[in-house]
C-alpha cells in the first residue's frame, strides 16, 4: 500500500475518430490491470486549446509518429510549439511498451469520451501523466533537453523500516549512486537508454532498485536530476521499506520485493 506526495467535419471521419476512441478506451480498461495508473499533472499556466487548432493538428501528427514506435521503448519531439515525450519503464519495452502508449494517449488525449477521465486535463495543451509502465509528458513550449523540477510526486510504502536506520541510509546511497552511474553509462543503448536495475543485500534481505532518466536529457543532467529528487524528497523516502520517485525527467523506486518484469543483477 502506497501513501503520496506531491510538490496528468465530415462524417466519415468522425466514425474512423470515434473507432480510434473505442479501440483507445478498451486499451485503457484492458491494461490497467497490469499497468496501473500513477498519477497526471495538468500545465493550466499553458493554457487550453480548441478543436481542429494548429495546435491539435500539430498533436495528432505527434500521436501518429508515436505510434510508429513499436520496438523501442521511447521517442521524443519538440518545436518552438510542442514538446511531446513518451518513455516507457526500462524493462517494458517492445509490445508491452506500445501497449502503454495506447493507455497513455487514451487517457491524456480521448479522455472526454471516458467518464472517468473527464478530470484529466481536458484541451489543455501541456499535460503529464505517469502509468506504473510509461510516461507521456506534452508541453506547449520547447522543453526537450531540460531538467523539469516542478512537476514530480513520490510514492512511499506504508511499512516502516524499522531496525538499523543508518546502516540503512549508508547501504541506500551506495546502492543508488550505483544504480545511477550504469544508467548514465547505458546512455547510448537503443533499446534502454539511461536505465539501470540491480539488487544487494542488507541485513539478510534482498533489495531491488532501479533508475532511468528521460532520453532527452545528457548524462550530466541525468545526475542532477538524480541527486537533487533523493535529496528533495527524502521525507518520503527515510525509513520506509519500499518508495517510487517520478518526475518529467527521471525515476527510481526501491523495494524489498521483485517488481520488475525481467531479471536484474547484483550491484
Amino acid at each position: 500500500m502506497y501513501s503520496s506526495s506531491s510538490t496528468v467535419p465530415k462524417r466519415v471521419t468522425l466514425i474512423h475518430v470515434l473507432a480510434i476512441q473505442l479501440l483507445l478506451i478498451n486499451s485503457e480498461l484492458s491494461l490497467n490491470t497490469t499497468n496501473a495508473y500513477l498519477n497526471h499533472k495538468c500545465l493550466v499556466s499553458q493554457g487550453k486549446y480548441k478543436p481542429g487548432s494548429k495546435y491539435e493538428q500539430r498533436l495528432k501528427f505527434i500521436i501518429k509518429r508515436f505510434y510508429s514506435v513499436s520496438n523501442k521503448g521511447y521517442e521524443g519531439f519538440g518545436d518552438s510549439t510542442l514538446s511531446a515525450i513518451i518513455q516507457c519503464r526500462g524493462d517494458s519495452y517492445g509490445p508491452k511498451c506500445h501497449d502503454c502508449f495506447a493507455t497513455a494517449f487514451a487517457a491524456v488525449i480521448y479522455l472526454k469520451c471516458i467518464l472517468q477521465l473527464r478530470r484529466r486535463c481536458p484541451w489543455y495543451k501541456g499535460r503529464i501523466i505517469w502509468y506504473d509502465q510509461c510516461l507521456l509528458s506534452i508541453d506547449a513550449k520547447y522543453s526537450i533537453g531540460q531538467i523539469d523540477y516542478n512537476n514530480n510526486f513520490c510514492m512511499s510504502n506504508a511499512k516502516k523500516l524499522g531496525g538499523d536506520k543508518f546502516a540503512f541510509i549508508i547501504t541506500w546511497n551506495t546502492f543508488m549512486d550505483n544504480l545511477t552511474t550504469l544508467a548514465v553509462d547505458n546512455n547510448t543503448n537503443k533499446l534502454t537508454p539511461f536505465y539501470s536495475a540491480g539488487k544487494t543485500w542488507f541485513k539478510g534481505d534482498m533489495l531491488y532498485g532501479m533508475v532511468q532518466c528521460t532520453i532527452d536529457l545528457n548524462p550530466k543532467a541525468c545526475w542532477e536530476c538524480m541527486v537533487f529528487n533523493s535529496i528533495h524528497f527524502q521525507h518520503c523516502l527515510n525509513d520506509k521499506r519500499g518508495a517510487r520517485f517520478m518526475s518529467r525527467s527521471c525515476t527510481f523506486r526501491f523495494e524489498f520485493y521483485p517488481f520488475l518484469a525481467k531479471h536484474v543483477q547484483n550491484i
